[in-house]
């Protein structure tokens, strides 16, 4: 694989808005999970909600579009001059030649959990307002970002469980190599919802408390939310030591079990070896891993089990889950985002909340920051079903500096 670069990226979550205050919250090792307060949940549990979401505005003319997952995707679009980069790439290449691929898995779901609200009490007919094709539809965000940023290339959402914002890397690699288009939008937003956060709780997979990755008492995930972007284009012929470079993309699909991992991660050891493979690197060439780390028993196991198998106990690595939460199928480019900001910055990330490493998971797992020399990270997404996704970043070190 030729590596593509990573020209703009920004991110926004519960520990910030936009790179710098996501950057200063790494340092601090200081999270943003509170007591859940939202809407009208019932739920012991800590999640990672965005300040602000409702406070934005969409333009007027894309109003069927407005949802809290759209506004999210706008509040997140506008930080960091991303915008304007998208639109200066629209303008290079021409808007055909930009594509659109953004991971969810619940897009606009709270605004018909909303509408179910004010059905028609004789009919039980959704209000008349309601617009299901530009909010609840799983197409709803990139469909909103296409419109919004004027673009005409192919436009794609990836809805694969958590994996959804990792895979859209793959995604948009696929169509550049192909020569489809010249750039790409990629990211992933989920907003926080009723559906997700009674779901997992049925599933008795969520925390009373916030979660602890990888602890020898970690009982269940924070759920969380975000909007996190990245541009990619090709590799410049000029670079720097602030340019980061998409290395490696590995996908698997273990199919073990429908909410289960496989046990041994064998899906997720398949993952990581493609993607270390297509980034022509060896295991001990990765200097940080962004580990999925859910924080609930199985996962944390499972994964620690493949990560084990292939590097070792070695190699430092850490869940950025406690600080942001689980942001599901915005957790991959929130991550990516993470590990982008690792390599221009030399700061492999403390896992926040996690006091005790589980002795019986064999992993070198960061409780402090460490600040070193980065150049080739791996950060895991896996999701229900066994759709897994790893990336492999680096920095450009064949010219330039």
């Amino acid at each position: 694989m030729y590596p593509l670069w990573l020209s703009h990226f920004t991110a926004t979550s519960a520990i910030g808005h936009g790179l710098q205050p996501t950057l200063d919250a790494l340092r601090q090792q200081r999270g943003g999970l509170a007591s859940c307060a939202f809407d009208t949940v019932d739920l012991a549990t800590f999640i990672g909600e965005v300040a602000g979401v409702d406070e934005v505005q969409l333009p007027a003319h894309l109003s069927d579009f407005d949802c809290r997952n759209n506004r999210l995707a706008l509040l997140g679009l506008m930080q960091d001059g991303f915008a304007q980069a998208v639109n200066a790439a629209s303008q290079k290449y021409g808007a055909q030649r930009v594509g659109v691929f953004i991971g969810t898995s619940t897009s606009g779901i709270l605004q018909t959990e909303l509408a179910y609200r004010r059905r028609d009490p004789a009919s039980a007919a959704l209000p008349a307002d309601f617009v299901y094709g530009g909010t609840h539809n799983t197409f709803s965000v990139a469909d909103f970002a296409r419109r919004y940023f004027k673009l005409t290339g192919p436009a794609v959402v990836v809805s694969s469980a958590c994996s959804s914002s990792a895979k859209v890397f793959a995604s948009a690699r696929r169509m550049i190599a192909a020569g489809l288009i010249d750039a790409a939008l990629v990211g992933g937003v989920d907003s926080l919802c009723l559906t997700t956060l009674y779901g997992f709780n049925s599933l008795g997979l969520i925390s009373a408390q916030p979660c602890r990755p990888f602890d020898v008492a970690r009982d269940g995930i924070s759920i969380g939310e975000a909007a996190a972007f990245a541009l990619l284009e090709r590799r410049p012929e000029q670079t720097d030591e602030n340019t980061v470079l998409l290395l490696g993309v590995g996908e698997s699909s273990d199919a073990y079990h429908m909410s289960s991992p496989h046990p041994e991660g064998l899906g997720a050891r398949m993952a990581m070896q493609e993607a270390l493979r297509m980034a022509g690197l060896n295991a001990a060439d990765i200097d940080y891993i962004n580990l999925h780390g859910t924080a609930t028993p199985s996962n944390d196991a499972a994964e620690a089990k493949a990560v084990a198998a292939l590097f070792g106990s070695g190699t430092p690595c850490s869940s950025t889950k406690g600080a942001t939460g689980h942001t599901l199928g915005a957790a991959g480019s929130l991550e990516a985002v993470i590990c982008a900001l690792a390599l221009q910055h030399g700061l492999l990330p403390g896992g926040v909340n996690t006091q005790q490493p589980d002795s019986t998971l064999p992993l070198d797992y960061l409780l402090k920051n460490r600040e070193q020399a980065v150049s080739y990270v791996l950060s895991n997404s896996f999701g229900f079903g066994g759709t897994n996704c790893s990336l492999v970043f680096g920095r450009d070190k064949s010219e330039g500096y």
